[in-house]
């Protein structure tokens, strides 16, 4: 018998850390090959961690809520034969996640250089990509950086490090002058402070979990950062519902998937983008940063209630058939806790779906950094008047309200409101005879 070291596996681009929620095994429990036996959650996405042996468990090494980084053993497993993995193959594991490719870093860098920040770090001095983020955003010079006593991997400096730094440095200047956010605009706190709520007698009270946690405060950020301003418009699919009704058969048999409305909706949203692309943008400091690829996100609801939004990457090059496609696995991927956390970065517009709980419409919050977010109401059939050759008549349609929330720094009534037009326009037009 030989032991073997299950290690937490690279997750993707950023993530250098994560926290056990839960072990689905225990101590002396026998698993198998791609067994999950550990929930662990990130600051993008919770997941789950399969073993790549069968053995044993014969001992866990980070307990729930402990943290662990990337390519750090967790457990320990009793495997059969004489070889398992030794330290040095574990330190060879470390080190990809550690050091990010000459690529990777120059995807991360690319849109930090053309931002107003004049923060420079020096190539002695390692950051993650978010630890580096943040510290742009905080216009955290690397002579501060050098003070910071790091907890991570060989002393690297962690997020919970510069953000308790963040936090405690008071009205100390900082050591550059040029500002990352504009002058105009007041740096927005991270939370807004709590409200003191009376608790009567018979009231339950439910701590927040971690994901719900996160979302109030990227939800409080956003609506900080931005200053949201929304136009609504009612929508006339039934030409939509008709040509999903004559194909999703024929689809689902051909390629063993759902089709639903959503493909429909990304399609007339890339095109409308690609009509308006200053709608693809994000804001850094006094820049605006135009983004080349377009990836959808779709807002979706966790059985738990909780909300995540995964990302359809490069949207603008999947056919209807594609879009079906990757929006069913993310979906599902989604509400089994089988997303990776890249699958929730990048997004460059995000559309949120309220129809599907039978709401009309509603108002989402934009999500940080992007610039804007359609939500697409319930289908109704209702009476709407029809002009015709002969006069003006009365029929049953299929109508939606869509609403386009956008950031006001950047986006005005005219463009918010031509993109929210040019989408209405793609899905009342929508051609009967479009192949899938």
């Amino acid at each position: 018998m030989a032991e073997y070291k299950l290690l937490l596996p690279s997750m993707g681009e950023g993530v250098m850390e994560a926290t056990i929620i839960t072990w689905l095994f225990n101590e002396g429990d026998n698993v198998k090959e791609d067994d999950s036996v550990v929930e662990i959650a990130t600051d993008k996405v919770d997941s789950d961690v399969p073993t790549p042996v069968s053995g044993k468990i014969v001992k866990i090494l980070k307990q729930k809520d402990e943290v662990a980084k990337v390519g750090e053993a967790i457990a320990i497993l009793e495997i059969e034969g004489e070889g398992g993995n030794t330290a040095s193959e574990e330190v060879k594991t470390e080190a990809p996640a550690a050091t990010p490719d000459n690529e990777t870093l120059k995807a991360i860098e690319e849109p930090l250089k053309t931002a107003a920040s004049n923060v420079e770090f020096s190539g002695d001095l390692y950051l993650s990509p978010l630890v580096k983020s943040i510290a742009q955003q905080e216009n955290i010079s690397e002579t501060e950086l050098k003070t910071i006593k790091g907890s991570g991997l060989e002393g690297r400096i962690t997020k919970e490090d510069i953000l308790a730094y963040v936090s405690n440095r008071g009205s100390q200047p900082a050591q550059q002058a040029a500002p990352v956010q504009a002058a105009s605009t007041p740096k927005p706190a991270v939370s807004a402070p709590a409200a003191t709520v009376p608790v009567s007698a018979g009231d339950e009270i439910i701590p927040m979990d971690r994901m719900r946690k996160i979302i109030a405060e990227n939800m409080v950020k956003a609506k900080q950062i931005a200053p949201h301003v929304t136009s609504f418009i009612e929508t006339d699919v039934t030409n939509v519902v008709k040509w999903r009704n004559k194909n999703k058969a024929a689809f689902e048999k051909r390629e063993g998937e759902k089709l639903t409305f959503m493909p429909i909706f990304v399609k007339a949203v890339v095109k409308a983008i690609q009509d308006f692309p200053m709608i693809n943008v994000s804001v850094s400091g006094e820049n605006i940063i135009k983004k080349k690829n377009i990836n959808i996100g779709m807002a979706t609801a966790l059985p738990d209630g909780n909300l995540i939004v995964p990302v359809i990457k490069n949207a603008d090059q999947l056919s209807l058939s594609g879009l079906a496609k990757a929006i069913n696995d993310l979906a599902y991927r989604a509400r089994n806790k089988k997303l990776r956390p890249e699958d929730t970065q990048g997004a460059t517009y995000t559309i949120s779906n309220v129809g599907s709980f039978g709401n009309l419409m509603g108002t989402p919050i934009i999500p940080q950094p992007q610039v804007a977010i359609l939500a697409i109401g319930a289908i109704v059939k209702k009476p709407a008047v029809l002009e015709t050759a002969d006069g003006d008549v009365i029929a049953i349609r299929n109508l939606m309200f869509m609403s386009h929330s956008y950031d006001h720094r950047v986006v005005d009534g005219s463009l918010g409101g031509m993109m929210l037009k040019h989408v209405h326009d793609y899905l009342e037009n929508w051609d009967l005879n479009t192949e899938i």
